[in-house]
């Protein structure tokens, strides 16, 4: 019998404050393997900042996708904040 082949891979979902005034929000689903290595990434754009509208416009583009855990609110290096969460596909 085969090896699923995404046996071990997790998947996040990660979505930011535009702290900088960039002007591109969006929401970013991240790809893991077993070891942590982030092995794909996909991302879409969102209307506005945080996990609220990133909860928002993640049911409307990938309704099958759901978070799995809290946001966990992180800084970055440049002092921009962002948000952590678990995710997987309810249809799998």
């Amino acid at each position: 019998m085969g090896q699923d082949p995404d046996e071990g891979h997790r998947m996040t979902l990660t979505c930011y404050n535009d702290t900088h005034g960039y002007g591109w929000r969006h929401v970013d689903l991240f790809v893991h393997d077993g070891a942590g290595r982030e092995v794909n990434w996909v991302h879409w754009q969102v209307p506005g900042d945080g996990p609220e509208a990133a909860d928002r416009v993640t049911a409307t583009v990938e309704p099958t996708l759901h978070r799995t855990s809290e946001w966990r609110h992180g800084i970055s290096a440049s002092g921009m904040d962002y948000w952590v969460a678990d995710a997987a596909w309810s249809d799998r």
